[in-house]
């Protein structure tokens, strides 16, 4: 009996051992697991530390901190899509490049994958657009003898500019997969000199296009222009848009940057000196007011003109106890009216797509550019390579002869076009060939 009682009771003992050693060796890895925590945050704190060295840009110091960004639910947007680690934008830039990157951005969170891949596609839409309705108008108009009109050539002057803007979108799609712009500062260069020539070639053709039309319907017999008066005015167009194009890329005057998700590039218009201002202003006459008041006036003194020529016509009828007189000229005039509202048509679509950056510009530069963030500046840019990829489709819509000529090539498109209107404009286009 004495044995029993001594066995139960050191078992009892054993077992109270036991549970001991187990919570003791419990503790033992709980305060192991804390102390390895304490070391992984230290060293995040001295990464911390060198990325607060690593953002000092001359005057400017962003102070980052190495625990994620945390928002009140009121500062939190629907366009804010959280990667699966929170990093501000420019944190995949290295110190060399760090000065492609404004101090403005580096306080924004860096968009998610998703934003990135939605653009590409979007801009992979829009570069098929291009290639095809600026590739068909440029084929088309350079090898039909009945459109190689001076009229014409500043329409295959405008796809020119147009294909120009394409050919940066597949630049944009590398950069969207890569977060970044591809090449740092020579890609960066490459792909704003790219879109500062095709947008300011743009703005100034328009204004060729509407003087072109002012005077061929205000002025049907002398104030047409010749072939070689077309091909140095549009000759004239590319010397417009090289200088504010070349000076950013040479650094003789401003500079071109990332903005926006950094996988885009302009120039610089948020640097807080007054040279980076003069430069934005000066720009924005010379690249969007200049060629906007060109447009208007051409654009008012045609329509002064039409109206002028309505009231005569209907002054002469009265007279004559006619309903209306409609000769072969006037048919003409019909016709080459109908090629002016696609041309104002471009200018209008031009002036939606340009007006919201330039806009960005001169808030970044003049006015509160807190309120630019990322994707407001995105928007813009997509806006005006979007009108370069419209253009074409807007010609294929209401120009006569393009039509006949696409219902020809491209029966695929499903175009039909009376032939009556062609034999107008074929006689239009028989005297501005005469002419050259």
């Amino acid at each position: 009996m004495t044995n029993r009682i001594t066995a139960i009771t050191l078992n009892r003992d054993y077992n109270t051992l036991r549970e001991r050693t187990s919570r003791f060796a419990k503790r033992k890895r709980k305060k192991e697991g804390e102390r390895s925590c304490n070391e992984d945050r230290s060293r995040d704190g001295r990464a911390s530390g060198q990325s607060e060295r690593f953002l000092a840009f001359g005057k400017s110091q962003i102070k980052l901190s190495s625990q994620p960004a945390r928002y009140p639910r009121s500062e939190m947007s629907w366009t804010d899509v959280q990667p699966l680690q929170e990093h501000f934008l420019g944190w995949n830039f290295p110190a060399e490049h760090a000065d492609l990157v404004h101090p403005h951005w580096r306080v924004f969170l860096a968009p998610g994958r998703l934003w990135h891949v939605a653009l590409a596609l979007i801009y992979l839409l829009l570069l098929m657009l291009s290639l095809l309705g600026n590739g068909i108008v440029i084929w088309i108009f350079s090898t039909s003898k009945s459109l190689r009109t001076p009229s014409n050539i500043f329409i295959l002057n405008l796809a020119v500019f147009d294909l120009l803007m394409a050919t940066e979108m597949p630049m944009l799609i590398i950069n969207s997969f890569l977060e970044r712009t591809i090449g740092w500062e020579t890609g960066c260069d490459v792909y704003a000199l790219l879109g500062a020539i095709s947008g300011m070639g743009q703005a100034i053709t328009n204004a060729a296009i509407a003087f072109d039309r002012y005077r061929t319907i205000s002025c049907p017999i002398d104030g047409r222009l010749n072939g070689k008066q077309a091909t140095v005015l549009a000759l004239f167009t590319w010397f417009w848009a090289l200088p504010f194009s070349i000076l950013p890329m040479t650094g003789l005057w401003g500079r071109y940057v990332a903005e926006g998700f950094l996988t885009t590039c302009s120039f610089d218009y948020l640097t807080d000196d007054e040279d980076t201002r003069t430069f934005v202003i000066t720009i924005f006459f010379w690249a969007y007011v200049l060629p906007m008041l060109l447009i208007i006036y051409f654009y008012s003194q045609l329509l002064k003109s039409i109206r002028s020529h309505e009231k005569m016509l209907r002054e002469q009828a009265k007279k004559m106890n006619v309903k209306s007189l409609v000769s072969n000229q006037d048919k003409e005039r019909s016709v080459e009216m109908r090629i002016a509202k696609a041309a104002f048509t471009i200018f209008f679509l031009f002036v939606l797509a340009w007006t919201p950056y330039a806009v960005v510009a001169l808030t970044g530069a003049y006015g509160n550019r807190q309120t630019l963030t990322p994707l407001s500046t995105m928007l813009p840019a997509i806006f005006a390579k979007t009108v370069s990829c419209i253009d074409p489709w807007i010609y294929a819509i209401n120009h006569p002869r393009y039509r006949q000529e696409l219902e020809k090539r491209c029966k695929w498109m499903g175009i039909r076009e009376k032939v009556a209107e062609d034999t107008v404009s074929a006689q239009t286009e028989k005297v501005n060939a005469e002419e050259t």
